[in-house]
């Protein structure tokens, strides 16, 4: 399906001088280098992303009859959690 160019909405400029202006605490929190090299990392609230796990969870793949993924699934959201709380129970056993 082609786009029709009267559907195409431009996107709105933005101007960079409407940006807020940055305080002294915000250089005071923010990470310096040189090239590659760290001279001090980031701290507060500069830093982004969520904190690092401990035991992060793996990704995998695994095949599943499709009426235990059905059944799960129909029990909503956070079902894969349930399906991994079910197997720690299973390997603890």
């Amino acid at each position: 399906m082609s786009k029709n160019a009267s559907s195409i909405t431009p996107k709105p400029a933005v101007d960079p001088d409407d940006a807020p202006a940055w305080g002294a605490d915000v250089f005071k929190r923010a990470k310096i280098s040189k090239g590659d090299q760290v001279i001090r990392e980031a701290t507060g609230t500069l830093k982004r992303g969520r904190p690092k796990l401990d035991a992060p969870k793996e990704q995998v793949s695994i095949r599943l009859d499709k009426d235990v993924l059905a059944r799960f699934r129909s029990q909503g959201p956070g079902w894969q959690s349930r399906v991994n709380e079910i197997l720690r129970k299973a390997v603890e056993a």
